[in-house]
Parts: structure tokens; sequence; C-alpha cells
């Protein structure tokens, strides 16, 4: 199943390089934007202080390189199963507190794991095949994150869909982190994207 999305990736980024539409987005803006909420993770719990970040399906590193900008990073892994989106994200980011790892998996224990755009290839997997390695996937990102993690998917409040593409039920994936995960579990739905992001914390905090 991975090995598919893996070769869809490959070709990807061949044909459009290290830019938003080699890892399948319209443009910087919208992915400035999606980044955006992701970040809110750290900025409305940690903003000043230096944290670690696991990057699960990190493309050619452009979280990294958006975060470096806003956050005090100690230390980032990204893993992705796609070899040649981890040598481009080598030869983009040749830095020494960020490591690119070819893996299917999260290794390192970390403040804060994201997943920007990992989930939205399904190809040819059964809905149910997909949900369930999502769920599968959320869970590990737990257990290797100590503050709390962030994800994102295409919303199944669309009026059309593209095949091959996986659309996520919003309220779903919110009660799974909820029921199975933590009490601090926060939707994102208001930014003008046919998606949503979800924030998972360990702990509450006080604005």
């Amino acid at each position: 199943m991975l090995t598919k999305v893996s070769d869809f990736y490959s070709s990807s980024i061949l044909e459009h390089r290290a830019t938003p539409k080699g890892v399948g987005w319209e443009d910087k803006e919208s992915q400035d934007l999606r980044f955006k909420q992701l970040c809110r993770v750290i900025t409305e719990q940690d903003p000043n202080v230096k944290v670690s970040i696991n990057d699960f399906g990190c493309g050619y590193g452009a979280l990294f390189e958006y975060l470096d900008e806003r956050v005090q990073i100690r230390k980032y892994y990204g893993y992705d199963i796609c070899p040649d989106m981890i040598i481009s994200a080598k030869e983009r980011n040749p830095h020494g507190k960020a490591e690119f790892i070819q893996s299917s998996r999260i290794s390192r224990t970390a403040d804060y794991s994201f997943a920007s755009g990992t989930f939205t290839v399904q190809l040819d997997s059964t809905y149910k095949e997909w949900t369930d390695y999502i769920r599968s996937s959320l869970i590990k990102m737990s257990n290797k994150s100590k503050k709390g993690f962030a994800f994102n998917a295409l919303s199944t409040y669309v009026d059309w869909k593209s095949k091959g593409t996986y659309y996520a039920n919003p309220l779903f994936f919110f009660a799974f982190c909820k029921q199975n995960i933590s009490k601090y579990v926060s939707l994102i739905h208001d930014y003008p994207l046919f998606e949503w992001t979800i924030l998972v914390r360990k702990e509450g905090y006080l604005k």
C-alpha cells in the first residue's frame, strides 16, 4: 500500500521539483496557511521554548523551513517513505538541527509531532484500509510525542471529490482522538481550504 504512495510522490517531485506542487499542493500561500494551523499546537502552548519535532511525511522539508522561522527548534526529525523526497530535503536543509530519515514510522521521541498532508493520497486502498492506517499512525504519533501533535486531512464537507484521494470526517477523528488519546483536543475547520486540522495536547493550557 505504502509502496504505491511512495512511487506516486517520486513521480510528483521529479516533475515539479521541491515546490508545493511537488507534494500535491496548489501554492506556497495555501501551504503556509496549512502550516499556520498546525503550528498552533506549539505557538499557543510553547511559543518561546526550544522544542524537538517529528515531521511524519516530511516531503522536501517545507514544514521545517516554516517552523524554523517561527519557533525555537532544538532538533527536528523528518520522516518520509519516498527516497526522492528525503534526498531533496537533505539538499535544501543541510542544517545540523534537521535530520531526514527514510522510514514509514516515527522512531524518535520529540516534544511535538506533525503530519501535514500525509494522509491525503489513498490511491487504490479501500476507505477502511486507509482509515485504519491513519488511526494506527495517530496512536504511534501520540506515543512518540511528549507534549502533543497535530495533523490535517481533506474534509468530507466538500461538493466534489478526486479519485484516489482520502476525504476524512473531522467529527470522526475528533472523537477518535478524544476517546483514545487525550482529553485536550481542538478541531480547526474555519480556514479557507477544503480541509481541517486537529491539535492534540497531552496537557491542558490556559490562554
